[in-house]
């Protein structure tokens, strides 16, 4: 049977772990683990929907544990239930002020467990959806820029840090404003969700990123690449643009709807922020819209 989601337990006493897996592994994945060392290896090669960690654990160690999950960006929003064999108001408010959404004290009903575990999840559901929806265009359906510029951030920082390349490749629609004065706006919106799509599939396929900057522009993110492979994901981009075959009659440099790039490979130079390959990008294609190039390629 397949489980409905995934709880870390960190709890030191090992009858307080069997108990709790016993409890609810009927339905959701149980990984247990005896320190925080473990568990915190667990939350790098597995997505955790809930954690259940008692934070008298000796030396501090579950109390030091839900503060530094809260602390990292990549985890804060995890859901947290704190069990604890301390029912002192006290304890309860520290933990509820450290981030945890429950508190439960020791010796535990399994059937409260099971309870307000089924009532954290159904909100993280809600949760996450929201989440999603506000990252997601609303006419094109991929990504928007707010989703954007939290991926950027978070591969620029990845890279620089892991010392690998990133590309930026933003994408422009040739003579979208004529395209909406000749065919209609209904036609032009109809033209963005099309290519939006043909984007996303490209990039997709080397495992990128995809998202609408603005009204008709288009950003692409991919790192681990070297600059001809960018570049090959940006002739690919060409081509299945091109395949689409849009007709574009106030076009004056082809007949049918086409893009222009700029391609900015960042593989040294990771000084300033992220936002800088942005606007080197911006300048590449406006230097392609100059000199009437399909893309231009920027490195540093």
């Amino acid at each position: 049977m397949q489980k409905s989601a995934n709880i870390l337990v960190l709890d030191g006493d090992p009858l307080n772990r069997v108990v709790l897996e016993n409890t609810l592994s009927d339905e959701h994945l149980v990984i247990s683990c005896a320190n925080s060392d473990k568990a915190f290896e667990r939350l790098l090669h597995t997505q955790i929907d809930l954690i259940i960690v008692d934070i008298l654990m000796p030396d501090d160690e579950g109390l030091d544990f839900l503060l530094q999950l809260k602390a990292d960006p990549n985890s804060y929003q995890i859901p947290v239930i704190v069990i604890s064999a301390s029912n002192s108001y006290q304890d309860e408010a520290r933990g509820l002020l450290l981030g945890a959404v429950d508190y439960i004290v020791k010796p535990f009903s399994p059937n409260i467990v099971k309870a307000r575990v089924k009532i954290h999840l159904a909100i993280k559901q809600k949760n996450d959806l929201l989440e999603r929806l506000a990252n997601i265009d609303g006419l094109t359906e991929v990504p928007n820029r707010r989703a954007l510029d939290e991926t950027l951030a978070q591969l620029w920082y990845q890279s620089r840090d892991q010392q690998v390349p990133l590309s930026v490749l933003l994408v422009d629609i040739d003579y979208f404003k004529e395209y909406n004065d000749s065919c209609g706006f209904s036609a032009g919106d109809e033209c963005l969700v099309k290519v939006a799509k043909v984007l996303q599939s490209m990039t997709q396929k080397v495992e990128g990123f995809v998202a609408r900057y603005d009204g008709v522009r288009f950003v692409a993110l991919i790192n681990k690449r070297n600059a001809d492979q960018a570049m090959s994901l940006a002739s690919a981009m060409h081509q299945a643009v091109d395949a689409l075959s849009i007709p574009h009659p106030s076009s004056p440099i082809c007949a049918h709807v086409t893009i222009s790039m700029g391609v900015v490979h960042v593989h040294e130079d990771f000084s300033g922020d992220q936002n800088d390959s942005l606007e080197l990008a911006d300048e590449a294609l406006l230097q392609a819209h100059q000199q009437q190039e399909r893309v231009v390629l920027v490195s540093r």
